[in-house]
């Protein structure tokens, strides 16, 4: 099993859609990338510890590659949006891929490269790529937000 950690804006969708992606065992919602020790969602929410909202997928890699991982991340929210998703304002909303190993960093920056240079996006991105820091889980109703909801529909998922 291996470990990938992105940040998409709020949390709850990007754990439907990770979780929806073949080869994928686990998906926790958490922050990381700041500095406050384990935060809540309320420290989160005031934009200054530093974290951002973050998936913590852990996956299959002889399912599901790394590139394919980031493949679903460029798709699921506007990379273009700095420190915005949707109505979702605030450093904590941040796009971000945060790299495990050099080998997903190689991956992460060739990936942003050729989306940048393709011209899918009519800004630049400005999705960040940075190590990955501890990861401190959000608390249990954060979880399967929207499945525990019965608001699956809301993201697409099923």
């Amino acid at each position: 099993m291996a470990k990938a950690t992105f940040a998409a804006g709020c949390f709850w969708a990007p754990e439907v859609k990770f979780r929806a992606v073949t080869g994928v065992i686990d998906a926790p919602v958490g922050y990381t990338g700041g500095a406050t020790v384990n935060p809540t969602y309320g420290d989160i929410c005031t934009g200054q510890t530093g974290h951002a909202e973050a998936v913590e997928v852990e996956f299959d890699s002889e399912v599901v590659s790394y590139e394919g991982l980031l493949e679903a991340f460029w798709i699921m929210h506007d990379p273009t949006t700095h420190h915005r998703q949707g109505p979702d304002i605030g450093s904590q909303y941040r796009s971000v891929i945060f790299f495990h190993d050099a080998d997903q960093e190689a991956q992460a920056r060739a990936s942003k490269e050729r989306l940048d240079a393709s011209g899918a996006f009519r800004d630049p991105i400005v999705t960040e790529i940075v190590a990955a820091a501890p990861f401190y889980r959000a608390e249990e109703d954060h979880q399967r937000f929207f499945e525990k909801r019965g608001m699956l529909h809301r993201v697409g998922a099923h």
